[in-house]
């Protein structure tokens, strides 16, 4: 769910990195392959031979988007060793507003995988499957709970994309970040053996 700091080495993921700034600023939806190849300044064969197709394109775009945001994720915990201050730095790259185009286009693609839309099909069971490995470890080792890690690693999940979705609609930055802090007090409390 990030743009931004990704390296880009080929000519795929040039085209790659290209076709998920310009769907970030104007969405991901209503593209046929020769507009979006010409928005990206490349020829439709150009595509067609990396991808496959618009919809190859598309199935990597989602990739992309997601990959990005766990890389980050594994980034923050190491350099913030403390669960709960790896977590907020998280929160603050992911709310920043020069993230909210990047946020809009994966709350997009993630829609369109709800309603079966081929190239996105996969993204909402794999954007929560990929996660909760990770977090797993996370919440274990945040509150000492490995029985529970599973579960608590899904409402994590769930809580940072509903506050993002929150801040989107609403831009309330002050009250969403309260919010998360507000969460984060909870798993706290969890590691100091209190009850949610």
């Amino acid at each position: 769910m990030s743009g931004g700091g990704h390296a880009v080495a080929g000519p795929r993921e040039r085209l790659l990195a290209a076709t998920i700034e310009v769907m970030a600023r104007e969405g991901s939806t209503g593209w046929t392959l020769r507009r979006l190849a010409e928005a990206v300044g490349t020829s439709h064969r150009m595509v067609i031979y990396h991808f496959g197709s618009l919809d190859g394109l598309l199935v990597a775009v989602v990739q992309d988007v997601e990959a990005r945001q766990r890389e980050r994720r594994a980034a923050l915990a190491v350099e913030h060793p403390d669960p709960v201050e790896a977590a907020r730095a998280l929160w603050r790259e992911l709310a920043a507003p020069d993230l909210a185009a990047y946020e809009r286009l994966f709350f997009e693609l993630y829609a369109a995988g709800l309603q079966g839309q081929d190239a996105a099909a996969s993204l909402p069971r794999a954007s929560v499957e990929e996660w909760l490995e990770p977090l797993t470890g996370l919440f274990a080792a945040a509150t000492g709970d490995s029985e529970n890690a599973a579960v608590d690693a899904r409402l994590g999940l769930a809580v940072v994309r509903g506050l993002l979705l929150d801040l989107l609609a609403t831009d309330d930055r002050e009250a969403v970040t309260a919010a998360h802090e507000r969460y984060l007090g909870m798993v706290v409390g969890l590691r100091r053996g209190g009850q949610l």
